[in-house]
This record gives C-alpha cells, sequence and structure tokens, in this order.
C-alpha cells in the first residue's frame, strides 16, 4: 500500500472511531479503498488528504474502491465534482453493492479494473524494509511526469524534461537527465541513486541540490541530505550503513 491514512472521528454514541482508507499506485493512476466506516466521515477523511497533498497529487486519476457502501447518484457526483474541483478526476467506482455499480455505470464512471499485463507484476514492489514501491520498466522521455507517493524504480532512462516526484526514495538503473524530487512529503531520510547522474535539478524533502560536476568517468551515485545540504557519493548497493 501507498498509504494507510486514519482520521479519527466519534460514531452516534460519542465513542471515537477511525476512518482509515489506503492509496496505492495502479497502472491507470491511483486506487483509493475506503474504509466501511460511515460514508459522511469516510468521505470528509478523504477530501481532507486530497486538500492536504493537492499540490502532489494534481493531474492525477482516481478510482474509488467504496467497498459495501451503497451509494446513491447525489453521493458520487458530490464526489465527483469534489475531486474536479481539486484538478483530479474520477474515473472509476468499484464496489460490492450492485446499487452503487450500476449508480456509477449511469454517471459513466468504469467500474473495473483492467487486468496487469504479465510483464510488470512488480508494479507494487515492497522494499526489503516493508516500503511500498512501484516499478516503470521504460525510459521517460521529455515532457513526462511521473508521481508516486510511495518509492519509484525506473529500468531505464529519464530524459531531459522528463520529471519524477516521489514520497520515497527514486532508484534510476540508467541515466538521469531529468528533474527529481524524492521525499517529496518531507522525508529527509529520502535517497536518489542512478547508474549515471547528470540531472537537470535534484530535490531531496525541500531542499534543493546543485547538479553535481561531472568527474571523468560516469559511475553510480547515490544523493541524499547530510548535514542540512544534498550531497552525491559513489553507490554500492552492497554496502551497509
Amino acid at each position: 500500500m501507498h498509504a494507510v491514512l486514519i482520521k479519527p472521528g466519534t460514531d452516534r454514541n460519542g465513542m471515537e472511531i477511525s476512518t482509515k482508507f489506503q492509496i496505492k499506485g495502479i497502472r491507470e493512476g491511483l486506487l483509493v479503498t475506503l474504509g466501511d466506516a460511515p460514508w459522511e466521515q469516510v468521505y470528509a477523511a478523504l477530501i481532507e488528504h486530497l486538500d492536504e497533498q493537492r499540490d502532489f497529487l494534481k493531474g492525477a486519476r482516481l478510482a474509488l474502491d467504496v467497498g459495501n457502501h451503497m451509494l446513491k447518484a447525489a453521493d458520487l457526483g458530490q464526489i465527483r465534482n469534489q475531486i474536479s474541483e481539486r484538478d483530479l478526476t474520477l474515473w472509476a467506482v468499484i464496489s460490492n453493492s450492485p446499487t452503487t455499480e450500476r449508480t456509477a455505470q449511469t454517471l459513466g464512471l468504469e467500474t473495473r479494473l483492467s487486468k496487469p499485463k504479465p510483464e510488470p507484476a512488480a508494479q507494487d514492489t515492497r522494499y526489503q524494509d516493508g516500503d511500498p514501491a512501484i516499478l516503470v520498466h521504460r525510459t521517460l522521455r521529455s515532457g513526462y511526469s511521473l508521481q508516486n507517493p510511495g518509492h519509484v524504480v525506473i529500468l531505464g532512462d529519464v530524459n531531459p524534461g522528463a520529471e519524477i516526484i516521489s514520497g520515497g526514495d527514486v532508484i534510476v538503473w540508467g541515466r538521469l537527465r531529468g528533474m527529481v524530487h524524492a521525499g517529496a512529503g518531507g522525508n529527509e531520510s529520502a535517497v536518489i541513486c542512478a547508474l549515471d547522474l547528470a540531472p537537470t535539478q535534484l530535490r531531496i524533502a525541500g531542499v534543493i541540490a546543485i547538479t553535481p560536476q561531472r568527474r571523468g568517468k560516469s559511475q553510480p551515485e547515490m544523493v541524499r541530505i547530510l548535514n542540512g545540504q544534498v550531497v552525491a557519493e559513489p553507490w554500492n548497493p552492497k554496502k551497509k550503513d
């Protein structure tokens, strides 16, 4: 999962409950899986999170898995409008309720996710410490923008004019020539690694790096925050901290 968010609330008897939902990256964008708390509370928690992450999620395509919630046209129309106002697109609603599914279809929303192709089976790859990641097996060309709340692994090059914005680490198994922002949510422990590092811009959390100067033959490098500055050093994946 790319995010597990818990928003406190209270039930009708004043007892504290939790509104939980999960977000993960899929081929078509982001899948948001909502919990079983009362719809009004789940809805409010989701909208609050979208506001908090507005800049980070801008332009994303969302699919909502509403589980057992039975939603009417007014409910789905309201959340679709709220999502649209935040520069996002609601394209699918997944539900266990036939009523909700029919309503979504009436509004022109998809009710099924496409099956992933065999080769990118690692779309939900996990790091050895359990943190989530996505794997992209392609070269990112100029104009391509990739945004993901978790880690990002690229098997290919990142060309000038392409950008990656990640909430975690960014690993490029190739040449990094574009712009990369790791730890976009403020994670200063995030790192950027590449086999050939010559970016237009690097940023970790809120710290922007000066583009490293080429020092002879290219070599794998890792970029991280050290003493408040973004620094590059030789990258040895086998080396333990």
